[in-house]
């Protein structure tokens, strides 16, 4: 290797002096394997005007180098690239590889200009003196130019151009070499050149043909291994020693030679060099490419989706999908290694690759939207029992599912819209098993709905007036329908929404339907659904879900990327109280009571849709919030029970039985080792709610009653059918809500009558005592004189 740079000859002079070659050798030209084979017949005149029509400088792409997607602890998630490169400086290449590359290639390249005149014409008279192309003419930077030229081509058009074998080309080559050669100095020159040539098995640039064929970094190359990657550009894939083997060690061996004859190594080094075996191929590191050979496939392909939706990657999709292939990025996102591997533990332990069912959980942390983990359990792949769906995602890409209906996990929602209207959580409401809500309208945020028939039912036991506490524990559907029909469905569609609640396969608001709370708005994802849970968590702080944190260019310099995203979605105090319902759902005899764990405070709610398709559970403790989803996920879609989970047919699936244990296991296994953490206490105000307090009406007539609550701002409706009652047939037994509870300002009050079967039958008023006639004693007065009967105030005998 030249340590110093010696003065170049005249650059002009040389392409001047190379034209004048080409035109008097004619037809000999035609059978040398140069740059400027095709020059036959192109008189100087032509050739000249054709150089100074061309531009004077080399506008080169940038290089194209791999990207790599790191997890939240900086470990490899995935790397991306079209080609595999890592760009060093020339003190990063050993001084042997440097030594070895000019030889064979160039090894004047340090005393001429771009055109070696003599290199030229010494080849040329060779190749014709064999009769067959044995040394080329083509100096380093000449293949520089061709190699960016090839490299900045996009379209299969500008490729054949850059390719072509014209002479139009091949001067053009030459003037570009000629402006390298006045730009960068020699060094700059060969370093570009061994970043930018392609060494074989989709190894480009010098560091990434030296840790894939030997394990090593160009730095520290040894003579035969840097002989072996200087033959390899000549031709990289007849000369790969991964395929072929022998032409490989033929081929470094002509480089060792040369190295000798150029009196750059010893005879003996050659010899001992040609003597060491090409490869080991316990050393050869093959470096995966994309999501589909990632450790965590489905978030690497969800983290690509949304790298592509930046703007600042492209105006085209094309254009970012290269440019994040090429970058040399670095993308720095939020799955946490420790939380994936709880996710994929609880999925391994309560499911298989083989089930006829799918199972599903994502994690998100609370107060951050930051995605920690998500896991399934059909892995990546297109042969059978693998997917390329990620069950956990929106239909946002090719590869996302799309979500189910989520069943009662909807509640949530409306138990939140209905504290931010003031409605107590000891708000009671009779809840029949059945109840006929056809035809009943529910106002919308654009007007009212209504089914023209339907008559839910609940799938649980329940009391029959539960408040909002007892109905959230035991699930039931017709306390929660009567309570959205009351408060409206605007307000609980506008919570979803607030929350992130949309459609995950139209991605278009939830349709406001009669049965919203019960989860038949729309489609929605473990993911949608475990960041909503974490606004509770977050005690109303609502952060979009967030996959990468951060993302850098190769020299450090950061990239535009959507960064945090949070706002206040609900008051504390309503997201106290949801927190309070929602944490008694998981105390003994709750339907998530089997569910708790720890001693940190846990909240959680179940869901079931229609015929048993899917089942729900999602919860969170203040750190951490995850939904799991055990589902059908194969047209035409079954009832779970006659499908198989964990290699076992279900049979009666249920969201606390059957998704529930999904979601503690990974849960539990993610919040080991982390400190307790409590929900803040909501104030009596959230749990008594802002009421009014309701008459008296026991007893009264209906239409007594409906006066006495109009007068107070209340609606009322008569119950259709009496219930059993101590009050007289007829009038009122009892309302919902109840008297003592009270009631929202404005909130319809339902009568029922009594059919006054309990009631005593009427008292007869009391018949007054028969009080004898007083006898009053006669007056001591003196008999009456005989012979006076008128004799005043005297006592007459008989």
């Amino acid at each position: 290797m030249h340590r110093g740079e010696p003065a170049r000859p005249n650059v002009v002079q040389s392409a001047l002096l190379f034209l004048l070659v080409s035109g008097l050798c004619g037809a000999l030209v035609a059978g040398l394997a140069l740059p400027f084979a095709g020059l036959a017949g192109v008189t100087t005149e032509k050739a000249h005007e054709t150089v100074q029509d061309l531009p004077q400088d080399l506008q080169t792409a940038p290089l194209a180098q791999k990207s790599q997607i790191l997890a939240a602890d900086g470990s490899l998630i995935a790397t991306l690239y079209q080609e595999n490169r890592t760009p060093v400086t020339l003190k990063q290449i050993s001084p042997v590889m440097l030594q070895a590359i000019v030889a064979i290639e160039d090894y004047r390249f340090f005393e001429h200009g771009a055109l070696d005149a003599k290199g030229t014409l010494r080849a040329l008279l060779r190749n014709q003196t064999q009769g067959s192309v044995q040394q080329g003419g083509s100096t380093i930077t000449q293949q520089y130019v061709k190699l960016s030229l090839v490299a900045k081509a996009r379209t299969p058009e500008e490729i054949q151009a850059a390719t072509a074998e014209t002479y139009e080309r091949k001067i053009a080559e030459l003037r570009y070499a000629i402006a390298v050669e006045r730009q960068f100095s020699k060094n700059e020159i060969l370093n570009r050149y061994l970043n930018l040539a392609f060494f074989g098995d989709r190894s480009y640039g010098v560091e990434a043909a030296a840790m894939h064929y030997f394990g090593v970094h160009a730095s520290k190359l040894n003579l035969p291994q840097a002989a072996l990657l200087a033959g390899l550009v000549k031709n990289p894939t007849g000369y790969n020693p991964t395929n072929n083997p022998k032409r490989a060690k033929d081929r470094r061996d002509v480089v060792l030679r040369r190295m000798q004859e150029l009196n750059i190594i010893t005879a003996k080094q050659a010899e001992d060099a040609i003597k060491t075996p090409v490869l080991d191929p316990a050393k050869i590191r093959n470096l995966p490419n994309g999501c589909a050979n990632s450790k965590y496939p489905f978030y690497c392909d969800y983290i690509v989706a949304k790298l592509k939706e930046n703007p600042a990657f492209g105006k085209s999709k094309e254009d970012r999908e290269n440019y994040i292939e090429t970058a040399g990025l670095i993308v720095r996102t939020s799955l946490d290694p420790k939380i994936q591997k709880a996710a994929e533990a609880s999925i391994q332990k309560h499911s298989k690759p083989t089930d006829s069912a799918v199972a599903a959980i994502s994690i998100v942390q609370p107060g951050t939207g930051l995605v920690k983990a998500m896991a399934q359990s059909r892995p990546y792949g297109t042969k059978k029992n693998q997917t390329t769906y990620n069950y956990n995602v929106e239909k946002s890409y090719p590869g996302g599912y799309g979500g189910f209906q989520n069943g009662s996990t909807m509640k949530a929602f409306t138990i939140a819209a209905a504290i931010q209207k003031g409605v107590p959580t000891t708000y009671r409401i009779n809840s029949p098993q059945t109840i006929n809500l056809s035809g009943k309208k529910f106002s919308t945020c654009t007007g009212t709905t209504s089914a023209d028939d339907y008559t839910p039912k609940n799938s649980t036991k329940t009391i029959a007036d539960p408040s909002m506490v007892d109905a959230a524990r035991a699930s039931t559907n017709t306390y929660f329908l009567q309570l959205s029909q009351q408060i409206g469905l605007c307000p609980i569609a506008t919570v979803a929404a607030k929350l992130g609640m949309y459609d995950a396969q139209t991605m278009q608001p939830l349709e406001q339907v009669v049965s919203f709370t019960l989860g038949s708005a729309g489609l929605i994802t473990p993911l949608m659904l475990a960041n909503a849970y974490a606004t509770f968590a977050a005690r109303g702080m609502y952060c979009k879900p967030q996959v990468i944190t951060a993302v850098t260019t190769s020299k450090g310099k950061a990239v535009a990327t959507p960064g945090p995203s949070c706002k206040r979605a609900l008051s504390p105090t309503v997201a106290d109280g949801v927190n309070y319902v929602l944490e008694k759902v998981m105390e003994p005899g709750g339907t998530g009571g089997k569910l708790k764990f720890g001693k940190s405070d846990l909240a959680g709610k179940t869901g079931t849709i229609n015929g048993n398709i899917a089942v729900w559970f999602a919860g969170y403790s203040s750190k951490l919030a995850a939904a799991s989803v055990v589902a059908d996920a194969t047209p035409k879609y079954e009832d779970l029970a006659r499908l198989t989970l964990n290699g076992k047919k279900i049979g009666d699936a249920s969201g606390s039985g059957t998704a529930g244990p999904v979601w503690k296991t990974a849960m539990e296994l993610a919040l080991k080792g982390l400190p307790s953490s409590r929900f803040v206490a909501p104030d009596d105000k959230t749990i008594r709610g802002n009421v009014k307090d309701l008459p008296y009406l026991k007893g009264m007539p209906p239409a007594e009653a409906i006066a006495k609550l109009a007068e107070l701002g209340f609606k009322a409706q008569v119950a259709p059918e009496p219930v059993d009652s101590d009050a007289q047939a007829g009038t009122v037994a009892y309302t919902t809500p109840r008297q003592e509870d009270g009631a929202p300002a404005g909130a319809t009050v339902t009568l029922f009558l009594s059919n006054g079967s309990k009631a005593q039958p009427p008292t007869p008023p009391p018949t007054p005592p028969v009080t004898p006639p007083t006898i009053k004693p006669p007056p001591n007065f003196p008999p009456c004189p005989p012979w006076d009967p008128k004799f005043p105030n005297c006592r007459r005998g008989r």
